[in-house]
């Protein structure tokens, strides 16, 4: 069976460590990760999602986190403060460096960032194929208005120095309106037999992902089953904030209104948490199929039952 996900990082990684435990031998998985949160740092190209995908697959993430690498040090990021070089709000670690040292050379060297994403999986063997969901530069930013007036910050800042304290007014994937899809991207959903959206954030990970022209009209038109995983449990994101970023487009924070979000045009299936079993008849009028099982990640017993759950619906609703 070929699966592909479209994946952001934490909650997207997790899910898809317990896809890989329930998979049968010979299937295979493709992730198409988000890019729209790669930033440049100290002169270097970070890809939060991309590594973070590659780290926890790859038996390398730091686990309480959630991001990063374990036993970390910090010592270059202690050494440019010295200095008075920041951002002092972003932590790199010094192993983290060398992933982005080796992608930076890499990219100046000419490769693709599909090519250099192949390479830096080589030495972590996640398991999966990951793609990211575009070579070209694409960067989320968010419309705020504070003390300094309106403008727009890169989403890696708002999220992270500003801790989502600001209403973001407006989500824009800049650059992604003249993106193309990485090599591979629209191949893997056409032949796919099945398609998942991860319990990811469903504007700035997925929804970016989306926003790659080609990427959502191969979703839509793939005759693969579409299944979803909702990343909102009883009205609030499992982890992060998600309600902030999907207040700004208009959607509330509920499971029901995820999917709609998403649109029967996407989806084919949705999965909801037994805390949200009133929204399966509200999701299911809308055109998609909804079942509600318990969908915390709470340990990999948990996590590797809602990757069975989204197979096991993905077969129910198969065209």
């Amino acid at each position: 069976m070929r699966i592909v996900a479209l994946a952001g990082g934490i909650g997207g990684a997790r899910f898809l460590r317990g896809l890989k435990d329930v998979v049968a031998p010979g299937d295979e998985i493709t992730v198409i990760g988000n890019t729209g949160d790669d930033i440049h740092l100290f002169g270097l190209k970070v890809c939060p999602d991309l590594d973070t995908v590659m780290y926890t697959l790859g038996g390398g993430i730091h686990e309480e986190q959630g991001w990063g690498r374990a036993e970390e040090s910090f010592a270059v990021k202690e050494e440019l403060a010295a200095y008075g070089v920041g951002p002092s709000w972003f932590g790199l670690g010094d192993k983290d460096f060398a992933t982005h040292i080796v992608r930076t050379q890499m990219l100046g060297a000419g490769f693709p960032l599909s090519a250099v994403t192949e390479a830096l999986c080589h030495r972590w063997q996640p398991g999966v194929r990951l793609l990211p969901m575009s070579d070209d530069r694409v960067e989320t930013h968010v419309r705020i208005t504070d003390e300094q007036g309106t403008r727009a910050v890169h989403f890696q800042e708002y999220w992270v120095r500003l801790h989502a304290a600001v209403t973001a007014e407006a989500i824009i994937p800049v650059g992604a309106e003249t993106a193309k899809p990485a090599p591979g991207v629209l191949e893997a959903i056409s032949a796919a037999d099945v398609i998942l959206f991860p319990p990811s954030n469903p504007v700035v990970s997925i929804g970016t992902i989306l926003a790659v022209p080609g990427i959502r009209q191969a979703v839509a038109d793939a005759a693969a089953p579409v299944v979803g995983l909702s990343p909102i449990i009883g009205g609030a994101p499992v982890r992060g904030m998600a309600d902030k970023v999907l207040a700004a487009v208009g959607v509330a924070a509920s499971a029901e209104a995820v999917a709609a979000h998403y649109g029967a045009e996407l989806l084919d299936g949705w999965l909801v948490d037994e805390a949200d079993a009133a929204a399966v008849p509200l999701v299911a009028a809308a055109g998609i199929t909804c079942r509600a099982v318990p969908l915390l990640m709470s340990d990999p017993a948990a996590t590797a039952a809602m990757a069975r759950a989204a197979l096991e619906l993905a077969e129910q609703v198969r065209r």
